[in-house]
């Protein structure tokens, strides 16, 4: 009996919180690899999703994905998420068949030891492990100081006994690893997985336009959805996108770090905590007039928000728009969550609903006509 209640509970729970059409889209994207540079097969995920609720589709030549709303309209507003995954390269395979790496974006290699990986060869996905040596014979030499994972030291294990074996699976040098993990649901509406950063902006931007669609929202702009890849490694496939469009207006959505967790200091990270809404930053590339509306919209619309500052940079795809071509007025939106660069990144379900309303709902307060001027 207590068992079926509960199966009730987390159904109700889901349909309130999203749907189950767009649920199921947010877990095949995000179980989907998509690794820096070779986001190719995400964003195809994306942009089927994306292609019935805009009027047009495009990509660039490194594969960023664009749906556009209005593309004859001369003002432009750009909502954009990054589509890549931190990842490994295939760096020496050696004649014992072990296979040594080197890092594709900021991908952590302290978690690394005894994880499941893909290794993206020639001839389809091959598995592999992280192997580590077992505690027994780390601590058999108690004068012998404990040795730490690091990027020199750790290698995977494919089953293959000699670099020939290895080859013969189609592993080659530069091939792409990324971790099997995928999504999961946990208690209190909160999931997690790999790649949540930030395949869950792609989401909700692809979210935005299914909403302008299916409400039959008439926007008096060309409004373009924008799936960026290799945020990365330097924020490179919004530098190329932003000075192919020439936005008026950019509201860039990404992660930022819940700070409730152990061994982050709130007074450098700020106070930013999961199932509070999305997190709005001031920083010099963040315009303090489209801040302004976002925040008054939230305020209006009743959508929570939290605050962070960030520094010289954001850090995210903000910068890339902000200074792009004359200078573009720019936003970011962040989606609070723990556990960044991680298999297990964590977020909350009613942030991401906070999150797509807020962007929906300052699009329909933006015109051609706002007012941007500082002076």
């Amino acid at each position: 009996m207590a068992k079926s209640s509960t199966k009730k509970t987390v159904a109700k729970s889901k349909k309130q919180l999203i749907s189950a059409a767009s649920y199921q889209f947010l877990t095949n994207y995000i179980n989907n690899p998509s690794p820096v540079g070779f986001e190719t097969s995400g964003q195809k995920i994306w942009l089927e999703y994306l292609t019935k609720y805009v009027d047009t589709t495009y990509t660039d030549a490194y594969g960023t994905a664009v749906g556009v709303i209005n593309p004859n309209a001369p003002f432009k507003v750009v909502i954009e998420a990054h589509a890549d995954e931190i990842s490994w390269f295939v760096n020496y395979i050696n004649d014992q068949g072990l296979i040594y790496l080197k890092r594709n974006g900021g991908v952590d290699h302290q978690i690394a030891p005894s994880m499941r990986v893909y290794i993206h060869g020639k001839k389809g996905p091959v598995k592999a492990v992280f192997g580590w040596p077992a505690i027994h014979t780390r601590l058999s030499n108690p004068e012998q100081k404990e040795p730490q994972p690091k990027v020199d030291n750790l290698t995977l294990d494919c089953g293959a006994r000699s670099k020939k074996e290895v080859e013969a699976l189609g592993i080659h040098i530069g091939a792409v690893v990324t971790y099997q993990e995928g999504i999961d649901e946990l208690a209190n509406d909160f999931i997690i997985g790999r790649a949540f950063d930030n395949r869950v902006g792609g989401f909700m931007i692809a979210e935005v336009a299914r909403l302008l669609k299916e409400n039959k929202k008439k926007l008096p702009f060309g409004l373009y959805i924008v799936n960026a890849v290799q945020e990365e490694i330097g924020l490179r496939g919004a530098e190329m996108i932003a000075r192919r469009i020439k936005p008026n207006i950019a509201i860039i959505t990404d992660v930022t770090h819940d700070t409730h967790t152990p061994m982050i200091n709130k007074a450098i990270e700020g106070d930013i905590e999961c199932g509070k809404g999305p997190s709005l930053a001031y920083a010099p590339a963040i315009h303090n007039k489209l801040l302004a509306i976002v925040e008054n919209t939230a305020k209006a619309k009743k959508i929570p928000v939290q605050f962070r500052t960030l520094s010289r940079s954001t850090g995210t795809d903000t910068d890339s728009f902000a200074y792009a071509n004359d200078g573009c007025p720019s936003v970011l939106i962040s989606m609070p969550l723990r556990y960044m660069h991680t298999t297990v990144e964590m977020i909350h379900k009613k942030d991401i609903v906070d999150t797509i309303q807020l962007m929906y709902e300052t699009l329909l307060v933006l015109t051609p006509k706002t007012n941007l001027s500082y002076l």
